[in-house]
């Protein structure tokens, strides 16, 4: 192979080759955006709301499921010792006896599950 043809070939696939690259790297990359109850959860865990919960709890699963990704933002205490043996410490100092308990900035408590909406007027959060 001459060196024309080689430039020419090499150059060839270096057209193909690089933008199949950027788009696999742009396209592959998650877009990040915010959960639906971004808002609620973060005007939550501002006012001083906690939820204590068990990680073995269905009720407690089923209240983070409502939030979706947004529970990332909910101030969570985890109250159960690994193996569902015992609660933590601070659960057991606060009085934590049903999961989960909602404790709200002016130290009310809620036990169960709670619609969002619920939460939000309980809380003074849209």
């Amino acid at each position: 192979m001459d060196k024309k043809s080689w430039w020419l070939t090499a150059g060839t696939i270096l057209a193909v080759l690089v933008p199949v690259v950027v788009f696999a790297l742009v396209a592959g990359k998650p877009k990040v955006e915010p959960g639906r109850y971004d808002a609620l959860a973060q005007c939550l865990s501002d006012k001083g709301v906690k939820m204590y919960g068990a990680y073995w709890c269905s009720h407690c699963q089923n209240q983070k499921e409502m939030f979706g990704e947004s529970f990332s933002k909910v101030d969570y205490v985890e109250c159960s010792l690994p193996g569902g043996q015992g609660q933590t410490d601070e659960c057991a100092a606060a009085g934590i006896s049903g999961y989960p308990t909602w404790e709200f900035g002016d130290g009310s408590r809620v036990e169960g599950e709670l619609q969002l909406s619920v939460l939000a007027q309980k809380s003074g959060c849209e």
